[in-house]
């Protein structure tokens, strides 16, 4: 079957994930740096308001808005070009970093922005990485929270409404994420993202298939009632 091309709804935000292929992707400081010097230079020169971000020793998240429809797509591709030569040569090894190519979805801004972005800043404590994502370098978790400035990050305005002053939002943003994440609404959204379906409500999905550059949901499941959830199309009602 013909590979879906990737979703496409203007001015609203994607969760990102790409996975590595055996063995990590990053196998010192060195290569951490250079990757995240990779994202601005790329994500400037793509148009892409980069939100959040998670670099792990075998994956890597995302949570971005594009400009255009190929914002994501020339931003993940110059990075990957890019971080895979520089990282063989360093490392004296040949071939791919990662297995195959990114994983992209739509989300619904009002209901998943702030979630994913607390899924992404807390996945290194989920895969035991450490204890307090604070403790992890390799994520905007500490730019959330005001302890670094991630200068290639574009704040989003829902992370704006969470206080009036930076030291407000900060706040906000810690107290949050002392709230246990919903494990289910976590597995929906890695799952909306691998297979590439949009992530919200019933009526969100419907209002994205009118706008999308393609299909929003599988054809079996796109006329029936909107009652109906189906962990494929990862439609949620209120």
């Amino acid at each position: 079957m013909t590979r879906l091309s990737r979703h496409y709804v203007p001015e609203q935000p994607q969760h990102v994930m790409l996975q590595g292929l055996t063995g990590p992707a990053f196998l010192d400081e060195g290569d951490y740096l250079y990757f995240l010097g990779c994202l601005a230079d790329a994500a400037r020169v793509a148009d892409l308001a980069v939100h959040a971000w998670v670099l792990m020793p075998d994956s890597i998240q995302f949570l971005v808005t594009p400009s255009y429809e190929s914002s994501v797509a020339m931003a993940m591709q110059a990075v990957g070009r890019r971080y895979v030569e520089t990282f063989n040569r360093r490392h004296g090894r040949r071939g791919s970093v990662w297995r195959g190519g990114y994983c992209a979805t739509v989300i619904e801004p009002d209901r998943y922005f702030l979630f994913a972005s607390q899924v992404i800043d807390h996945a290194p404590v989920r895969n035991r990485l450490v204890a307090e994502p604070g403790s992890y370098p390799w994520s905007s978790f500490t730019h959330h929270v005001g302890l670094r400035v991630d200068r290639f990050i574009k704040d989003h305005p829902l992370y704006r409404t969470l206080g009036n002053t930076p030291v407000e939002r900060h706040q906000a943003y810690r107290d949050l994420g002392a709230q246990p994440l919903d494990e289910l609404e976590v597995n929906n959204l890695m799952q909306s993202t691998l297979k590439g379906w949009v992530l919200g409500s019933a009526q969100y999905c419907e209002w994205a298939a009118q706008t999308a550059t393609r299909r929003c949901m599988p054809l079996l499941l796109r006329d029936r009632p909107p009652k109906v959830c189906t962990t494929r199309s990862l439609a949620h009602v209120d």
